[in-house]
């Protein structure tokens, strides 16, 4: 069913009429610093401009240093991460911050903004991140610039509880405005759940490199049946030997075709 981002520009670079989105980021460096197997992270992303792939999540600093590369791969969208949180490991006592604006966005020709949600934080904290994505938010708009963003609780283990909330926390983030909502995978009929509730593009994301690889493809097979839009997965695949990195891919970019229907 058509909606208000059928026509939007950068919507249909982040999601294709034929495929779902297969997105890899390499913005880690954000809030971890020298991520193994991202010390290079221009390097990385060379590796996976010639793959099935429909694009990367970046940083500032890597969209500046790659313009020549994706010059040449035009078809390739980039989602452009604008905040970030320090530390990831405390919290209760971090704090977040923006790292770039909409117009730094719409200036280096990004498709989409990507802006986190935790939600085990202070109050205080909470206040904040929705001033600031109210803020961002309003801006966009004048800019057709799409945003996604990602609740999260952060340094905690993913229980049932803790997917259940992150569910809550999507509902938040729909409600401030989201265009897109970036979740961690939480099970086939949570992800279907929430693609019935919210008539916005909901995409997956792999988490940290843990289980086998066919566990992550199977992962990712069951999101994209349940509805999702599209995947963001990067550890789970750059964090790989490269031969099995690239069978993975090719594996993977199969599903987004055989197992998609557009939602939106």
């Amino acid at each position: 069913m058509a909606n208000r981002y059928s026509t939007n520009y950068r919507m249909n670079r982040v999601f294709r009429e034929d495929r779902a989105a297969l997105v890899v980021p390499i913005d880690h460096g954000l809030v971890w610093g020298r991520v193994p197997a991202l010390e290079a992270p221009v390097t990385v992303m060379r590796r996976f401009i010639a793959e099935d792939i429909t694009g990367f999540m970046v940083s500032t600093g890597i969209v500046k240093q790659s313009e020549v590369d994706l010059a040449k791969a035009p078809a390739l969208a980039r989602i452009l991460a604008i905040d970030a949180f320090w530390p990831t490991s405390a919290p209760s006592t971090g704090t977040g911050a923006m790292v770039a604006s909409v117009e730094d966005a719409v200036r280096l020709g990004v498709d989409c903004v990507k802006m986190l949600m935790p939600w085990n934080v202070t109050d205080a904290e909470k206040v904040l991140y929705c001033k600031r994505i109210g803020i961002v938010v309003s801006e966009a708009s004048k800019w057709h610039m799409p945003v996604m963003m990602e609740p999260v609780f952060l340094n905690v283990p993913r229980s049932p509880e803790i997917i259940e909330a992150e569910l809550e926390v999507a509902r938040v983030c729909y409600d401030l405005g989201a265009d897109i909502i970036k979740i961690t995978f939480p099970g086939a009929d949570a992800t279907a759940k929430l693609c019935a509730e919210l008539d916005i593009p909901i995409v997956v994301a792999g988490g940290p490199k843990t289980g086998d690889a066919k566990s992550t493809v199977r992962d990712i097979s069951d999101c994209i049946q349940a509805g999702a839009q599209g995947v963001v997965v990067g550890r789970k695949i750059w964090q790989r030997p490269a031969e099995e990195a690239s069978d993975m891919i090719k594996e993977i970019a199969a599903i987004t075709r055989k197992n998609y229907r557009r939602r939106w």
